[in-house]
């Protein structure tokens, strides 16, 4: 997916500042990865390349073979805040990138009602973005990022602005359907090692624009996320990767 990728930005005074260098990386279809390391590392820009919304300075970013602004219609975004449009109610917000797409009216609605359904917001499909509490609006995102059916999730620390409890719902939630639904590929974002250790199936470290470290997670699943901080695998990997960062 990226090929000796290296990403210039401009610095105030006039310069570069260097954000990746030399890059190279691959993601299989179907593996969840997450991406982990310091503000700054080049986490975000690496989502950013495979959306097709920043272009390397050299090498290069494919995504199922193809350049990322092709491959658009294959993937899914979800940022850290959820962004409903306070115009529109919980249905219609997860409706709203069918309707871009063109799907006709009743098909949209009975795709958004059962992904609703799905994150356990059957009843709440009538309620406006101010009547919901954080986690149900980050649940909403959920649905209307899963109801494009992407092939690809990509997720910039997406329960970060949660609370610990309400994050932890929301948390087994996605993991949850993702492991019924586990042919998507997850890109995935996060300050929280213990978050990556728990959710993916690799985590890769990033660290002064380049990779650090690439773990393997072999703990089985479906995981419970309740019990899993126990696992000595676990363990192992969240105090690799602590002594990494440190």
């Amino acid at each position: 997916m990226f090929d000796g990728v290296t990403v210039n930005f401009p610095d105030p005074r006039g310069g570069t500042r260097t954000v990746l260098s030399g890059v190279d990386l691959r993601i299989p279809a179907g593996e969840f990865t997450a991406i982990v390391g310091r503000s700054g590392c080049g986490k975000t820009t690496l989502l950013n390349m495979v959306a097709g919304l920043v272009e390397p300075a050299v090498g290069s970013v494919s995504v199922m073979g193809k350049r990322p602004r092709s491959a658009r219609s294959h993937l899914g975004f979800m940022l850290a805040r959820d962004a409903l449009m306070p115009w529109r109610t919980a249905l219609r917000n997860v409706e709203y990138g069918l309707e871009l797409r063109g799907m006709r009216r009743s098909e949209r609605r009975e795709v958004a009602r059962r992904w609703l359904k799905a994150v356990h917001l059957g009843d709440s499909e009538q309620l406006w973005p101010w009547q919901l509490s954080q986690g149900m609006r980050q649940r909403v995102a959920l649905a209307r990022t899963w109801a494009l059916n992407p092939d690809v999730l990509l997720m910039d620390e997406p329960f970060a602005a949660l609370d610990v409890n309400t994050r932890t719902s929301v948390q087994r939630e996605f993991l949850d359907l993702w492991q019924r639904e586990e042919h998507r590929t997850v890109l995935f974002v996060t300050h929280d090692l213990g978050e990556a250790v728990a959710l993916a199936d690799r985590i890769v470290l990033m660290g002064e624009g380049r990779v650090l470290d690439d773990v393997r997670v072999d703990i089985s699943r479906p995981r419970d996320l309740a019990t899993i901080t126990g696992d000595a695998q676990y363990q192992a990997i969240h105090e690799r990767l602590r002594q990494r960062l440190h």
